[in-house]
Parts: C-alpha cells; structure tokens; sequence
C-alpha cells in the first residue's frame, strides 16, 4: 500500500475515532491491563448473592434497563438521593426497583475492590453491565462477550426519569417510538421485551386489564381467571407475580409462545402478537429459540452502547451509590 493511502486510513480513522468517541471506547477485555479478572469476580460476587436471594436475577435485569433508558448505561439509578438531591432512584417509577439488584452491584464492586490491582479500576455501569449478561445466562440465556469501558455518569435527578421509561399499557407505537429515542429498531424493542421471560411484577399493574369495565379480549380466556385469582380488585399493593405463568424462573422463548395463546402479562405485551407490524417476528422466535437469543444478544449490545460517559462526562466511583 503506497504512503499516500496509507496516510489517508490513518486520517480517516482518527477522524472516525473523534466522532464516534464511544465506539472508540467500548470494547471487549477492556480491564484486560488493569483488572484481568474482572469477569470473574463480578460473576463470583453475584452467584453468592443468587444463592441467598433468586429474586436477584430479574431484579439486575431490571436494573440494567432502567439504568440504560434514562441517562444512558451510566449507573446513574445506583445513586442515592440526598438533601439537596432528589435521584432517579426515588422517581416514582424507579421506586419498585428491587434492593436485591443495587445490593448485587454494591457487593460486586466490593468484591473488585478487594483485589488490590482492581481497586476503584472497574465502573460501576460496567459492573451492571457484565452482572446483567451473567444473570441472564445463569438462567438458562445466552453468554455473550460484553463491551466494556463505560464511565459513571456525574448526574443522577428524578426529574430525568419523567417520560423516560416504556409503560405496560404502551402500544407498539409508542413502545417503538421509546426505543427509537435510543437508536433501537422495532426488532430491538421485541426482542428486549422478551426479558419479562423472568421476574415478577406488582399486581397493580394489571388491575384494570383484569378487573376493567372493558374486558380486554386479547386475554386467554384461562388466563384471566387465573389473573383474577392471585390479583383480586383489593390485592395487596406489595404484592407481585411471575410475568411468565409457563417457565417463570428461565430466560427461553416461551414468552412468546405465551403471547401466541393471549397469555401476556402486560397489554404491552401482548400487543406485540396483535400488531401485524411485530407479529411475524413473535411467531418466528415463538418457533425458533435459537435466533431469539442471536437476537436478544444484539440488542442488548446495542442497548449497551447508549449514552455511554466518556472523557470529562464521566468517572470511576468510589461507591456506587454515591459521586465521588
């Protein structure tokens, strides 16, 4: 290759590397130097915490999106509010976050924090990031090679939360219009709503699709009395159940085999077996487990890469849920 063209690649790189700063960050082993066993630590760290608590599976999952949709993957939702401060964690959305997907994060960041060589080296985004692949995948999901390099974000407002976050009773109009706003495709949305293949949700969500003037149709006519029976008109606010009635503790494609037969939780849900628009993809990765996952792997590394902090935007916290 002549000098010429050569001299040509390196401008065009450098200059591709200055616009996409967060492409030029974000890469596999990027620990690889500082913290070589990040992985595993944060692996180890969150198979102890599984074992006293399973609710930490969907609870780091749930994490992750709600971190991620907000102020991009920054680890904004792990501050705590303040006197003079008000954080995402506290927005009214936020607030059925469960403590056992901040305290993973939390004893994993200690976990790193006791290797010498790893102390304050690892973003607390990154750890979320790398415990989210792991719980997944502890499941029965994918595994798949995480991007690294985030930085933690330097704010952290409940007033950023308002309007954010997709909805239960979302169309795919809107549930598409949401993810659209993060560079994600309709493909994307589908394939990311398939994470309500595990975890639990509060009762209160679904009251008035059960027990509305209107019934909605789009309802397993078995399902809805089973609705109805672990979520009466007077149920407990605290309380939650499977979103998955058929394989609730494993992260499979049944989610969409249930929505084939009207048993979506949500009428998000659920709205994506009725819109013609979406249907076809749920009747494939109904059928076919195998892409769903290829598919859930490339939508969540895309979902990873959202306002990601880099430079002066970002740093490594001492404690998660505090700024340095």
């Amino acid at each position: 290759m002549s000098t010429n063209k050569m001299n040509l690649l390196s401008l065009l790189l450098s200059l591709f590397l200055t616009l996409n700063p967060t492409s030029a960050q974000l890469r596999r082993n990027f620990y690889a130097g500082s913290c070589p066993n990040v992985e595993q630590i944060v692996r180890n760290a969150l198979g102890q915490k599984i074992q006293q608590s399973s609710i930490t599976v969907p609870a780091v999952l749930r994490l992750y999106f709600h971190d991620c949709f907000v102020n991009g993957c920054d680890a904004s939702v792990m501050i705590d509010s303040t006197k003079n401060n008000k954080a995402e964690k506290d927005h009214p959305e936020n607030l059925s976050l469960s403590a056992d997907g901040f305290d993973a994060i939390v004893k994993a960041k200690q976990a790193l924090d006791a290797v010498p060589n790893c102390r304050n080296k690892v973003s607390c985004a990154d750890i979320i990031t790398i415990a989210t692949r792991d719980v997944v995948n502890i499941v029965g999901g994918p595994w798949y090679d995480v991007e690294l390099g985030r930085l933690d974000g330097l704010s952290s407002t409940a007033a950023s939360v308002e309007g954010m976050l997709p909805q239960p009773t979302d169309d795919v109009s809107k549930l598409t219009s949401h993810f659209a706003k993060k560079g994600l495709s309709l493909d994307d949305m589908i394939a990311l709503s398939g994470a309500h293949t595990i975890g639990l949700s509060h009762c209160t969500q679904v009251l008035d699709r059960i027990h509305g003037v209107r019934q909605d149709p789009s309802i397993n006519a078995t399902y809805l009395p089973q609705l109805r029976d672990l979520c009466p008109r007077d149920v407990d606010p605290r309380k939650e159940i499977f979103m998955d009635p058929t394989t609730p503790g494993k992260f499979d494609n049944v989610y969409y085999q249930n929505l084939q037969q009207g048993r979506g939780f949500f009428k998000s849900d659920q709205a994506l077996f009725s819109d013609p628009r979406s249907k076809p993809t749920v009747n494939l990765w109904a059928s076919n487990g195998q892409l769903f996952n290829q598919a859930f792997v490339n939508s969540m590394i895309k979902l990873g890469r959202v306002g990601v902090k880099t430079g002066r935007d970002g740093n490594i916290r001492r404690s998660c849920e505090t700024f340095n």
